[in-house]
Formats: C-alpha cells, structure tokens, sequence
C-alpha cells in the first residue's frame, strides 16, 4: 500500500507544481508580428490578449482590410508563440510525461 500511497504523494507534488507554473506562465508576455512589424500583438500564457501595435504610417495608410489581415495575424502569432512556450514548460516540468494522454481534456497536448 504504501506504493500506492507514495503514487498519490508524488502526483499531488506533480500537480501543485504544474499549477505554480501555469501561475507564472499567465504572468508572462508573449508577442507576436505580421507585416515586417507593423502590426505587434501581445498576450500573456494564459493567452488573454494584452495589446495590439500598429505603426502610425501603416494605420494612417488606410487600407482597412490589409491592417484587419495582419492584425488577425499578428495576434495568432503571439498566441502560437505563448501555446509553444506553456507547453514547453509544462512538458519540461513533468519530466518528458506526456499530460494531454493522462488527462484529457487539460489543454497540455
């Protein structure tokens, strides 16, 4: 029993120090570019968007489908950068345990 029992003692630590680093990965920022840096977005690891840059000469251009484009890509870039690095951080943590197939449905896979 006392296996079974060091199993749970083990998976709890494991958890506490998954949630401790989802904590300070929330806490970071993550950005992402489109149209060689015209337009920068910003989000934090727990992919809330945080800001949106445009260069004054791209927006004063005008054409609105073109700053619509690459915002939209701007904003996916930052959120595939912060996705990579959580799950990065996560995998490192766990030790190389693949999380997403011992609990599905956590976001980590």
């Amino acid at each position: 029993m006392t296996d079974l029992g060091d199993l749970f003692g083990r998976a709890r630590e494991l958890q506490s120090r998954m949630a401790e680093i989802q904590r300070d990965l929330a806490r970071r920022r993550f950005e992402g570019s489109a149209g060689a840096g015209m337009v920068t977005a910003a989000c934090s690891g727990d992919l809330k968007i945080l800001e949106i840059r445009i260069e004054a000469a791209f927006y004063d251009s005008g054409d609105r489908e073109m700053i619509q484009d690459l915002t939209a890509a701007a904003v996916n870039a930052a959120l595939r950068n912060a996705q990579q690095s959580v799950q990065e951080e996560l995998q490192r943590a766990s030790g190389g345990i693949d999380l997403a197939s011992l609990f599905p449905g956590t976001g980590t896979g």
